[in-house]
């Protein structure tokens, strides 16, 4: 069942028709392959990137059978990075349940990811789009890209909240500003709607990420599926990390967590700061500038149900929990 009834109402029928569609890959060629594509595609999700893609393609000639493999591409995409992610930080479990790369080697994790890259890559082609093919590759470099940036900037402590932004408009934004621009081509709505989506799509993105990292210092472990803190403990510097810097440039716990010398005191002290001050009410506030851009965009299309949801969506993205 998906989730967020409510909140896709006017594509509720293909959200299932998506599930149904990433259902069918877990039955892969051998039994093995099988197990692991059932596990990474049954850990949930709320399908808002997905949601998004549909509802986007409200905004021209709505043609479901073209746009239920776009959005299951999507999520698919959005997954593989994941798994690929937890490989890169050696993580042991993601929102609660075990990774796949603490059940299996590290090797075959790599692999499977690729495997459903591969998925996704056959999944848009299936809308018979150049265009829609030619974003799903420039999303792909630039989601690629914001990894790199993180992976290679890892413990540098000289990061700038400029490069933040850009890392995470590649890591993240990018997928939602495709998925609200490959809905708009899949439909063939006029360009100044695609590129109201796409905008949209990038400004969520933009809070969606920030609000992750507010919750990595702020959500609950059992829900989260990894320790508070973890961001910094693999040496990422998230908006919250920067802005202590800034805050306290000369005796600052994170630099000396960077220095890789007793780094639980230093990860201790650095969350203590960060909780005790109004760092994360400063984040908020830039996520729910971004929220506000969203909504704006959106004034560009006509009134309907879809960019009703699209509205509660960007709400929804700065107000969640987990």
């Amino acid at each position: 069942m998906v989730r967020g009834a409510t909140l896709y109402s006017p594509v509720l029928r293909e959200l299932e028709q998506v599930e149904a569609t990433l259902d069918s890959l877990k039955r892969a060629d051998s039994p093995r392959l099988s197990q692991m594509m059932e596990h990474v595609l049954s850990g949930g999700g709320k399908r808002v990137r997905p949601a998004i893609a549909l509802l986007a393609g409200k905004f021209g000639r709505y043609e479901g059978e073209l746009l239920v493999p776009l959005a299951a591409s999507i999520e698919l995409l959005h997954t593989a990075t994941l798994v690929h992610d937890d490989v890169i930080d050696h993580a042991a479990t993601r929102r609660g349940r075990p990774t796949a790369n603490s059940l299996y080697d590290n090797g075959a994790t790599v692999m499977l990811g690729d495997y459903m890259f591969a998925h996704a890559a056959e999944l848009v082609a299936r809308t018979g789009n150049i265009d829609v093919v030619r974003l799903f590759a420039h999303t792909l470099m630039a989601m690629a890209g914001g990894e790199l940036s993180q992976d290679l900037s890892a413990y540098d402590y000289g990061q700038t909240t400029v490069e933040y932004f850009q890392r995470i408009g590649g890591k993240t934004a990018s997928l939602f500003a495709a998925a609200g621009e490959g809905g708009a081509i899949v439909s063939e709505a006029p360009q100044p709607f695609r590129r109201a989506l796409r905008a949209y799509g990038e400004s969520v993105g933009l809070a969606f990420q920030i609000m992750d990292d507010i919750l990595d210092f702020t959500g609950d472990e059992g829900e989260m599926g990894k320790p508070i803190g973890s961001d910094l403990l693999q040496g990422t510097l998230t908006l919250p990390s920067l802005l202590l810097m800034e805050r306290y440039p000369k005796d600052n716990p994170v630099r000396k967590l960077f220095g890789r010398r007793d780094r639980a005191r230093h990860l201790a002290a650095s969350i203590e700061l960060i909780l005790n001050s109004d760092i994360l009410d400063e984040c908020r506030s830039v996520a729910a500038d971004f929220r506000d851009r969203a909504s704006r965009t959106l004034a560009e299309l006509p009134r309907s149900p879809a960019r009703d949801s699209l509205t509660e969506i960007a709400e929804y993205v700065v107000e969640r929990r987990s």
